[in-house]
């Protein structure tokens, strides 16, 4: 089955730009507004969602996101929101929506009735930061069979044996971490993330897409230069916290303004 999510890279590569990917969590500051937020970001720019349930121990983000996701919680998000969200996200737009989520509430909901969920509600796929691919054949599995998305992490410190498992197993993109450390808005991306890249294309990756650290335009400008995607978390979910929809909106307008593809 065709990956929608590399569709729409490949198609905004057809445009001269450089995908963006936009992250929001879901139930912040309440269900519906995440929901309308999300699709502002749509609206606005982004070329793939990356939606992310709350979730009690975020091993992987910075605070901005932390305290989002946990006010989610405090507001009483359950796990079944994640497909209602998903499910009008998809009917008001058509732009891809990846779920980023830890792995046990997966586990713990079921791997088949979880795939089959998303597929219905028109989710597109998982990116799943805290699995990797030899202990995932059950993903793997259910992926194949539903046509979802399977996004896996690339780090810096990766192994090439580990990348080589990587890219053999992802579908859509890699998700290409720019630097050790949890998410968060940093003044300079390390080189790593360039290299890593670079590692990725000569072992066939398809499309490596960098997150962690971007926050501005210009950042996304640089990360195009080498890369397929930009993906970018807490400068949206900072946007939505202090200027509402209308200030995610205009986030999301200036980060594309970096998406024109100079190089690659």
């Amino acid at each position: 089955m065709s990956s929608r999510v590399a569709a729409a890279i490949d198609a905004a590569h057809a445009d001269g730009r450089g995908a963006l990917i936009g992250y929001l969590p879901l139930g912040f500051p309440d269900l519906q507004t995440s929901i309308d937020a999300a699709v502002a970001l749509a609206e606005n720019g982004a070329d793939v969602l990356e939606l992310g349930p709350p979730y009690s121990d975020p091993v992987m983000d910075g605070t901005v996101i932390q305290e989002a996701t946990q006010a989610a919680l405090a507001h009483g998000y359950r796990l079944r929101d994640t497909f209602t969200a998903v499910a009008e996200i998809t009917r008001r737009v058509d732009v891809p929506v990846l779920v980023m989520t830890y792995w046990n509430p997966v586990l713990q909901y079921g791997v088949d009735r979880y795939a089959d969920d998303l597929l219905a509600a028109g989710g597109a796929g998982l990116i799943t930061p805290d699995i990797t691919p030899e202990a995932a054949p059950e993903w793997i599995a259910a992926s194949e069979r539903t046509g979802l998305d399977r996004v896996f992490l690339a780090a810096p410190t990766s192994t090439d044996e580990r990348l080589d498992l990587i890219v053999q197993n992802s579908t859509g993109f890699v998700y290409t971490v720019s630097t050790m450390g949890i998410t968060g808005e940093r003044a300079q991306l390390d080189a790593a993330a360039r290299t890593l890249v670079g590692r990725l294309r000569e072992r066939g990756v398809g499309h490596a897409c960098v997150g962690i650290g971007i926050s501005n335009a210009e950042q996304v400008a640089g990360v195009l230069g080498y890369a397929d995607g930009a993906i970018v978390g807490t400068a949206l979910v900072r946007a939505l916290r202090d200027g509402g929809i209308d200030g995610l909106a205009q986030a999301a307008r200036a980060l594309a303004a970096g998406t024109i593809r100079t190089a690659n």
